[in-house]
């Protein structure tokens, strides 16, 4: 019973995570629906607060899954080979959200240039950028799988890979066009 109300109560949440940041920042992207009435950084505030409950709803429940789960790998390994290898996944995935974060800048965390208008910028960014496509939404989600192998949960795994596959969608339905735009100045929504 504790197992499926995890799952369901995680899924919710994912979902409202991407589908609720994504219809505000479609909202603001196509109608200012944030800075229209209330300004650039009044509107921001607003919505990053939004985005936030959101954000560390999702990683709440999250975490609770895993722990609700914990055990329930179907491999037999030794304790210490998932925990070293939970580590190691968590340590990479968040030394690459870090270090991404780090070479986008400010405009780019909490889609704050999705509020304020920017130059248009490189299609070449430094850092893991120039490795990889998307470093946050591909090996910046190393963390969750880590965190899942950490506390022994399968459901742990299916729900990290269910999380990447959603954030991907996102990336594609919401933030790709955007982004083109502030790279390809005069392409259309």
């Amino acid at each position: 019973m504790w197992t499926a109300a995890a799952v369901v109560y995680h899924v919710a949440s994912r979902l409202a995570y991407v589908i609720g940041v994504g219809v505000a920042l479609t909202r603001q992207d196509r109608h200012q629906a944030f800075t229209r009435l209330h300004g650039v950084e009044p509107g921001f505030r607003r919505f990053r607060r939004f985005a936030s409950i959101l954000m560390n709803n999702d990683a709440a429940s999250f975490v609770l899954l895993c722990i609700v789960t914990r055990d329930t790998l179907p491999w037999d390994l030794p304790l210490m080979v998932l925990a070293g290898a939970g580590l190691v996944c968590i340590f990479i995935g968040i030394s690459i959200k870090f270090w991404a974060a780090a070479r986008l800048g400010h405009s780019a965390y909490y889609w704050h240039n999705f509020f304020v208008p920017v130059a248009p910028v490189p299609l070449d960014p430094p850092g893991p950028y120039r490795y990889l496509n998307n470093p946050m939404y591909t090996v910046g989600y190393l963390h969750a799988y880590g965190f899942a192998l950490l506390v022994g949960s399968g459901a742990g795994l299916l729900a990290a890979a269910f999380d990447q596959i959603a954030i991907l969608v996102f990336h594609e339905l919401v933030e790709k066009s955007h982004f083109l735009r502030l790279t390809r100045p005069g392409t259309k929504r």
